[in-house]
């Protein structure tokens, strides 16, 4: 077994979902190709979290898109994480902004976005988009994809 993997605590364990918002529950492991520029996509079609007004819940795609620096995001982590948003009461624009931070916080990569693609309620859809990058490369790239982001649905 790889070394690094032995300090991921979800991955091939019994967990119960979150009860609520836990970015403890993420884990990261080695990136084996540090040298290498690639996409890692993640998309979510039945994420939901709630109206922390209302309590009414909020549904959304969520998609998660990053370029590694020295770790990736264990997938099994990631869904438990984000089921934890079921229970948790935050408008859309912020819980697409706390992603954003535990993510990069967890990772550091070179590049990260996030976009909440959510159903319509009261007749209106809100769509946030959140993207950075480290270095002048992909902060470059961070600004182009901010700015060639239309903000329409897909």
């Amino acid at each position: 077994m790889r070394k690094d993997l032995k300090e991921l605590k979800i991955l091939g364990a019994t967990v119960a979902a979150p009860k609520d918002y836990d970015p403890s529950v993420l884990d990261a492991f080695a990136n084996r190709h540090p040298e290498r520029d690639y996409w890692v996509t993640f998309t979510a079609p039945e994420f939901t979290t709630l109206c922390p007004k209302t309590g009414q819940p909020d549904f959304a795609t969520l998609t998660i898109r990053y370029i590694p620096a020295r770790r990736l995001v264990e997938s099994k982590s990631l869904k438990l994480y984000l089921f934890g948003f079921r229970n948790h009461g935050d408008f859309h624009e912020d819980v697409v902004n706390v992603i954003y931070d535990d993510l990069e916080r967890l990772l550091k990569p070179r590049y990260l976005e996030v976009y909440g693609k959510f159903a319509a309620r009261g007749g209106i859809t809100i769509d946030p988009f959140v993207n950075g990058g480290t270095g002048a490369k992909y902060r470059a790239l961070a600004a182009r994809r901010f700015a060639d982001w239309k903000g329409v649905r897909d």
